[in-house]
């Protein structure tokens, strides 16, 4: 049986975010895509980049999945954090901070896009729990400062997982795949 790689991204809400995170992010959605196949991408739900990404990814044929957090469930299409490019919505029934847990933990690798405070638990998350991380460089949100926190590539002295930094957005999408696959075994 063929399994399904889950690559995460976290990713500024904001209704209107920055142009640089905004191209980033289409970028990588767009050379994602080139494994739909293999892969289903996995968001927060909302709007931002989130909303950009799953566009970008499922007008070239990819599934996503969004993890709606409970403060998020019902929003009306007009709502700017609405995301309308969601194949699947997982209704968590718990907050933002609570579903970041869920979606964190369901990848296989995860992809920081770009963001505040929300994103950089997102990206504290996949350290702690050791999955695979990749943060995209140079998107003028506080996640562009991880890198300075890093020490030879770890967010801390435990070592826990490689951190993967990158500016180029098409590096990040190759990045995620592989390591997705690398966590893969024929029997799991």
């Amino acid at each position: 049986m063929k399994k399904i790689l889950l690559i995460g991204v976290a990713g500024s809400s904001d209704p209107k975010p920055y142009p640089k995170a905004v191209m980033k992010a289409e970028r990588f959605g767009a050379k994602l895509a080139e494994y739909r196949d293999e892969v289903r991408l996995l968001t927060g739900g909302d709007g931002g980049l989130m909303r950009i990404v799953s566009k970008a990814f499922v007008e070239r044929g990819g599934e996503t999945i969004g993890i709606i957090p409970l403060e998020d469930e019902g929003r009306s299409p007009s709502h700017p954090r609405y995301n309308p490019y969601n194949t699947i919505s997982v209704k968590t029934g718990v907050t933002s901070q609570a579903r970041s847990i869920m979606l964190v933990r369901s990848c296989h690798s995860f992809v920081i896009l770009g963001g505040g405070a929300g994103t950089m638990i997102e990206a504290f998350l996949a350290y702690l729990y050791k999955i695979p991380l990749i943060v995209i460089e140079e998107t003028g949100y506080p996640t562009d400062k991880l890198k300075d926190l890093a020490i030879d590539g770890y967010l801390d002295h435990r070592k826990l997982t490689k951190t993967y930094f990158t500016q180029d957005p098409e590096e990040a999408a190759e990045k995620a795949y592989t390591l997705a696959k690398s966590r893969i075994t024929p029997n799991q």
